[in-house]
């Protein structure tokens, strides 16, 4: 569950907010900058932002994952090479081009590296380069390198909020997540993600800053399992990127933290964010989580609540405010089955907004409780279903997020310990136009 049940009336409100979330740790500075360029691959001008994330001294104690996609971009191969060196003192980011099998693309990014190591006096391998956007285009990698000063010019140690906008692509909104820690230090944390997002890990830039004194391995172990319960456990569209990453860097100057309040707070801010993903996801009008407790072991949990937040049917149904709870108990069938699941439809109980749907075997439905569900999956809504002006074109008409709240799905099957909780999303008319329309 999140840690906060937020309602924004408006943009303004949303955006201060974030600005009492943004306040930079101890030791780490950061900026943006934007410039306009015209794609290798195609005749029409586009904007792309670059955001820096540095620490005032490069540190030993940083962490990273990555995607399992089999063709991952750049910045992926040479950010794995970078977790064997000993110290890492700047981020670089860009939008609109994820430099994916692109020509030159290793290269690229090793230049891109050299250049900001040259403008903040690090070595080439203290700088991890990180991209979104576009899979398959180059980076203008001059027009890059010539936005660069106007990044490290920007630098500050206030607010991470400007590189919180800066990472953008299809998000309506920036993410950003704080924890404060027993004795003065915190963790933030910013995210984009909206699309092509199913983990393990998915079309997702996360970066996690803290001031905490915690040793390499130990900030590595505890991200491991922050993120597995986190960005491992949602999804929107169930593809997954070949980008994805999320770092954490700790630059010690707030001192020594208990281990065990650490890495509780680490993984309140993956959860945090990981849901802000899913509720900005591209055409998402409602985030659905599901709890399943009693699967076979953990690993089915999981499984059986994916396949329920990944189904088409099912997610459609919920976009269009029907509570069509059969597709519900198609999608668990489907992949008990499929998995070879031993599961006891007489044991299993399934609710809705905590009414129950299911039990022993049978339906419980009626009139009432039908216009209940529904009532519940629109009160859930980002927004009201509405065409534009074309009565075809369906575009969010805000860029912020209304509420936190969920359309909860329960799932009980009496057959075993396994335990798990999920995000996902709706599938509605602006994901389809959105992603039909991406690159033109």
């Amino acid at each position: 569950m999140p840690s906060t049940s937020l309602t924004f009336a408006d943009r303004a409100a949303h955006r201060a907010w974030l600005a009492t979330q943004g306040g930079l740790p101890r030791g780490f500075r950061a900026g943006a900058s934007a410039f306009e360029f015209t794609p290798f691959e195609v005749a029409k001008p586009a904007r792309m932002k670059l955001a820096l994330l540095t620490l005032d001294r490069p540190t030993g104690a940083f962490a990273a994952l990555f995607t399992r996609n089999a063709f991952p971009g750049a910045p992926v191969l040479v950010g794995r090479r970078r977790l064997g060196e000993p110290r890492l003192g700047a981020v670089l980011v860009n939008n609109k081009i994820s430099n994916v099998c692109a020509p030159g693309g290793v290269e690229a990014s090793e230049r891109l590296c050299a250049e900001v190591a040259r403008a903040l006096r690090l070595s080439p391998t203290e700088v991890l380069p990180s991209s979104t956007g576009v899979i398959g285009w180059r980076l203008p990698v001059e027009a890059m390198v010539e936005a660069l000063p106007a990044a490290v010019a920007s630098l500050q140690g206030q607010s991470i909020l400007p590189a919180a906008d800066g990472i953008m692509t299809t998000d309506l909104y920036p993410k950003v997540r704080r924890f404060d820690l027993p004795g003065g230090g915190s963790i933030v944390g910013i995210a984009k993600g909206a699309g092509m997002i199913e983990p393990n890990l998915a079309t997702m830039l996360v970066y996690l800053l803290t001031d905490a004194a915690v040793e390499r391995e130990e900030l590595r172990a505890a991200l491991v399992a922050a993120v597995e319960v986190s960005f491992n456990a949602i999804s929107i569209d169930s593809d997954t990127s070949t980008s994805d990453t999320v770092v954490a860097l700790a630059s010690g100057a707030a001192g020594p933290v208990d281990r065990t309040a650490f890495r509780a707070g680490l993984t309140r801010v993956c959860r945090d964010l990981a849901e802000d993903v899913v509720r900005n996801g591209e055409g998402v009008r409602h985030v659905m989580r599901v709890t399943v407790r009693g699967a076979p072991d953990a690993a089915a949990a999981r499984a059986l609540g994916k396949a329920v937040v990944n189904s088409p049917l099912l997610k459609t149904a919920v976009a269009g405010n029907d509570p069509n709870v059969g597709r519900l108990v198609m999608a668990l069938g489907k992949e008990a089955g499929a998995k070879g699941m031993a599961l006891d439809p007489a044991r299993a109980r399934l609710t809705m907004g905590g009414e129950p749907i299911l039990e022993g075997g049978l339906f419980q439905l009626d009139r009432e409780k039908e216009r209940r569900l529904t009532a519940h999956l629109v009160a859930a809504e980002l927004y009201p279903q509405a065409p534009a002006a074309d009565g075809i074109t369906f575009r969010p008409p805000v860029d912020f997020p209304r509420h936190e709240r969920s359309v909860e799905i329960g799932i009980e099957l009496g057959a075993g310990p396994g335990a798990a909780e999920v995000l996902g999303a709706d599938l509605t008319h602006e994901y389809v136009t959105e992603n039909a329309d991406y690159r033109s």
